[in-house]
């Protein structure tokens, strides 16, 4: 039996919106996990909306820069109660984990060189470095389909780590690659509702002068150190953040490690250990790095709420601007054939973040310093996710306990 359509239903949106809430608070385990359960909550168990409208919702949402499980829930939002919905659902999806990152970042900044502190994270990296090495495998199973895309993604990777080129330009480098490759499968008639590029338009609109409006508020009240910095790189960081949130974190890690000095690498490792375990879409780690832009003049809190909106404020915009056209979008040939492109490109960007990360946690100092227990925690874990693949909050997990063990023993 097919799901019943929001008019026949007529759903009360604070009946909804408790709905909403629980996804938020019970979205653990990155985005198939995320998008897995809105499927059951909302189609399965509710039949609020049919299967094929959450599918093309799903479609578009995995082509528009920004996680796609958040702008999924945006679109069902939305799908059900218009703008109201879309931010309420989306909103849901993303605050409680946002609120529990700035406690936990607020705990690594003050409290990061307790023994007891700096041993979780210790145990911690190695089974990140596991979980974004798998996520390198998984994304090269699904976009990786011809020599072609195997060539994208070596080209990728040779830019960001020999080349060094920024990671905007590698994004739109390899979407003008994906138009000039044949498609990977015929197009398909375009349905649907009549695309207005007026109405698109106006929400496009909308988005940015909020985008705007905040920047200059916030540099009004408190100046531009480090608020203009924080305003560009989260922003800018939104509209390329294709390939989900492993794809973007080379840009923000440079930037906010290299440029702005706010966190060290491993600083930066340990908060996507922590959004690895927190409930919400991984790209949260940006809330993370934002709460340590301010967290030396005690604006920690203020930093990181800028972070995430400046994140996901054009993930919002993107979704809503083209909602009522999921199903025309989602069977653009062009658009299609350069997010392509990019698909195969981020497997090379998401390999860049793996050896940086890498660097990062077994050689702080250089290859002289490498860091032996981690590297013993690295095989162990390596080996545990080869024998069965373990959920990541359960690495994670396993890997503070080992942290803890290794100080117990006098290792570390």
């Amino acid at each position: 039996m097919s799901a019943a359509s929001e008019p026949e239903r007529k759903i009360r949106l604070a009946q909804a919106l408790a709905i909403y809430l629980k996804i938020g608070l019970l979205s653990f385990g990155g985005p198939a996990g995320q998008i897995a359960l809105m499927h059951d909550e909302i189609v399965e168990r509710r039949r609020w909306v049919r299967d094929g409208d959450f599918a093309n919702g799903l479609s578009v949402a995995m082509v528009l820069p920004g996680p796609e499980a958040q702008q999924l829930a945006t679109w069902l939002g939305w799908r059900l109660h218009g703008l109201a919905g879309g931010l309420a659902a989306g909103l849901a999806f993303i605050l409680p984990g946002a609120a529990l990152m700035i406690l936990l970042a607020w705990i690594a900044a003050a409290h990061g060189q307790m023994p007891l502190v700096a041993a979780v994270f210790y145990g911690i990296q190695p089974a990140v470095l596991v979980i974004v090495a798998r996520a390198v495998v998984n994304l090269g199973r699904r976009a990786l389909a011809r020599p072609a895309d195997w060539a994208l993604a070596g080209a990728a990777f040779g830019l960001l780590w020999g080349a060094g080129l920024p990671f905007p330009l590698i994004i739109g480098l390899a979407a003008l690659a994906g138009l000039l490759l044949p498609p990977k499968a015929p197009p398909q008639p375009v349905a649907g509702a009549p695309f207005s590029a007026g109405q698109v338009a106006r929400t496009l609109a909308a988005g940015l002068g909020l985008i705007a409006a905040v920047w200059l508020g916030v540099r009004a009240l408190f100046g531009a150190d480090p608020f203009d910095g924080i305003a560009y790189l989260f922003t800018t960081a939104a509209f390329v953040s294709f390939g989900g949130a492993y794809a973007l974190l080379p840009y923000v890690a440079e930037r906010a490690v290299e440029i702005y000095g706010w966190l060290t690498p491993a600083q930066m490792l340990n908060g996507l250990a922590i959004a690895e375990a927190t409930p919400g879409p991984l790209i949260l780690v940006t809330t993370y790095a934002g709460f340590f832009a301010g967290a030396g003049s005690g604006q920690g809190a203020l930093t990181a709420a800028l972070a995430t909106f400046y994140t996901f404020a054009p993930s919002f915009t993107l979704i809503l601007a083209v909602a009522p056209y999921v199903a025309a979008v989602e069977r653009q040939p062009l658009l299609r054939r350069a997010l392509a492109g990019v698909s195969a490109a981020v497997v090379g960007v998401v390999l860049n973040l793996a050896v940086y990360l890498a660097e990062a946690a077994l050689m702080p100092a250089g290859p002289a310093s490498l860091e032996r227990p981690k590297l013993a925690l690295l095989a162990l874990f390596a080996a545990a996710a080869l024998w069965r693949p373990w959920p990541m909050h359960v690495l994670v997990l396993a890997g503070a306990v080992a942290g803890l063990a290794l100080l117990g023993a006098g290792a570390i």
